[in-house]
């Protein structure tokens, strides 16, 4: 399955704490840190919510099997 990328960009303050939680569920902790994650329709839900605060792009696999 497809990894994505997730780097918060923005600071969550002065946002709904339904949106702060969401930073905290996709293990984002401190500004300008990045987490992967499996490519899921949950986990892009969750982004969805916060794409005003995060970054996405897709991870490049080195599957040289």
């Amino acid at each position: 399955m497809a990894k994505i990328a997730i780097t918060w960009k923005k600071s969550a303050i002065g946002y709904e704490s339904s949106q702060r939680r969401a930073i905290e569920g996709l293990g984002l902790r401190r500004l300008h840190q990045t987490v992967e994650h499996e490519d899921t329709p949950s986990i892009m839900g969750v982004v969805h919510k916060v794409r005003h605060l995060v970054e996405v792009r897709p991870v490049e696999s080195d599957d040289s099997d």
